[in-house]
């Protein structure tokens, strides 16, 4: 019964929207006394062609190079081939953390508030283009200064980047419930977000391994290659700019179909915190609040010691890390899939809650099957396309995972809308990106604390560390993953809002439009 209900909601909610399509009657917003109007979803009408949502997810490729870049080789880029103080360049990407973490909230209001031909989002995302291409170049050509100097000149590069990709991924983010009110179409552009996002700073990675990362006559040791990491910084900030202005031109041609801003007002720092306090709090809204805090922490400490657990845990090969990153790619493939078939087979709620705990659940399982002692051992020849395999299909239900996860976000927007007569998709989209952003940092901090636990010796090859340490870490990376996930699953269970209410919630909007 609970099915054929939404069908029926949504086949009449749906030959309305297409009566008013034939009629070309406009939903207008309509001033209610004492409050801000509510607009109504035009661009619900408005199906999305594959090129718009091709265009748009294109545009994750952009955050997914910077945050790889960040994430996996700039503090070796500094710390070890320019030669700046580990410590220091440690410090400069602390700072830079803080502040683009701040500049998220900020941003999103904004976005949600501007006036212009362009819309709320446009504005931001071609004024972000060309800066942050242009900064990403220069982060990778250092000059030969000073430690002193050098590290100002990464504190401001790394600030401004990741400043100015705030400026450009947060308004696009917002952008995509503004493109579709439908339920199930939001998460297939949210999973082709993702799986951009995902092959862009995969695809990089795997580039400059294969082509930029290699023993020259200058530099026997590839990962010690200033020349290829300079030349990343020509192309990766090409690609950066080539991928802003292919979402931004893509989506251009349905700006007047997107929300309107709300009127104009006159708002104190008080009356603004107001608003944000308001439009948050939302019980579901802080079911997926908590989720992604449990969440990014469990992200960030899995990626500060990926690596070293592939090579001192697993002692994989240096060929074999590369395949192993190579396979992201078809991870990411996987969720472009799943997401949608999954959020409609089981409703979007049931889709995240059914990847995440089959996807958390094997994802320490390798780590935990040898601490039993029921792994290949490490010079099986089967172990690696084993682990390959599992790793593979793991991360593309958690890419699949994720899509659900903010297309159930996306949902949230005209649930606040009807309950306090704005749409903020701004705030929304950059409360989690804050909180992702944030606790990241200190999931690599609880992976600092292990390695210090376990007296984890620095910079020592593989034979050289005692086989004890490396099984005391798998002993505490293992429950500390399956706790993170475990609450992130349980926070989730607390999200309410489904099919049935965001189709009443989509009417509720149209039927005050045309009151």
């Amino acid at each position: 019964m609970r099915q054929a209900d939404s069908g029926v909601r949504g086949e009449c909610y749906a030959g309305y929207l297409f009566d008013q399509m034939l009629l070309r009657q406009p939903l207008t917003p309509v001033d209610r006394e004492g409050e801000p109007p509510i607009s109504p979803l035009s661009s619900s009408s408005q199906p999305l062609g594959r090129w718009v949502r091709l265009t748009y997810g294109f545009g994750a490729v952009a955050y997914g190079i910077k945050d790889n870049g960040f994430a996996y080789f700039l503090l070796l880029f500094y710390g070890t081939v320019v030669g700046l103080e580990p410590a220091l360049a440690g410090t400069a990407l602390l700072i830079a953390l803080v502040c683009d973490a701040l500049s998220d909230p900020i941003v999103g209001y904004w976005s949600d508030n501007t006036r212009s031909r362009w819309g709320r989002r446009h504005p931001f995302m071609y004024a972000a283009a060309l800066p942050v291409a242009l900064c990403y170049y220069l982060l990778w050509q250092p000059p030969d200064w000073s430690d002193g100097a050098l590290f100002a000149y990464l504190v401001i590069l790394a600030v401004l980047i990741r400043t100015l990709i705030t400026f450009y991924e947060t308004p696009s983010s917002a952008l995509m419930p503004e493109l579709t009110a439908d339920y199930d179409e939001r998460t297939a552009i949210q999973a082709w977000r993702s799986f951009f996002g995902w092959t862009g700073g995969a695809g990089m990675a795997v580039f400059m391994y294969a082509f930029l990362l290699v023993p020259s006559e200058a530099y026997p040791i590839g990962t010690l290659n200033r020349a290829g990491y300079e030349t990343y910084g020509v192309i990766s900030g090409g690609v950066i700019l080539l991928a802003i202005l292919v979402s931004a031109l893509g989506t251009h041609h349905r700006i007047d179909s997107l929300a309107p801003p709300p009127p104009r007002r006159a708002l104190g720092l008080r009356s603004v915190l107001t608003e944000v306090m308001e439009t948050l709090a939302d019980k579901s809204f802080f079911a997926l609040f908590v989720s992604t805090i449990a969440s990014a922490v469990a992200t960030g400490l899995t990626a500060a010691l990926t690596f070293l657990m592939l090579t001192y845990f697993w002692a994989f090969t240096s060929l074999e890390i590369f395949y192993w990153t190579a396979l992201v790619l078809l991870s990411a493939l996987m969720g472009l899939l799943i997401a949608p078939r999954a959020a409609r087979r089981w409703g979007k709620k049931g889709a995240a809650m059914r990847l995440g705990v089959l996807a958390f659940a094997v994802q320490p399982l390798p780590v935990f099957c040898r601490l039993m002692g029921w792994m290949p051992q490490n010079d099986d020849p089967l172990l690696f396309p084993l682990l390959a395999a599992i790793n593979t299909i793991d991360l593309g239900l958690i890419i699949a995972m994720q899509a659900v996860l903010y297309s159930m976000l996306a949902d949230l927007v005209e649930h606040s809308e009807v309950r306090t007569g704005r749409r903020n998709e701004g705030v929304f989209f950059s409360a989690l990106t804050f909180i992702r952003k944030t606790n990241q940092g200190i999931g690599a901090f609880i992976a600092g604390i292990m390695l210090q636990i376990v007296e984890f010796p620095e910079g020592a090859a593989p034979a050289a560390v005692p086989e004890p340490v490396v099984q005391q870490l798998g002993t505490l990376l293992v429950p500390a993953q399956w706790l993170l996930w475990g609450i992130m699953l349980l926070a989730l269970a607390f999200y309410r809002l489904d099919r049935i209410q965001h189709e009443s919630n989509l009417a509720a909007i149209n039927a005050r439009g045309r009151s």
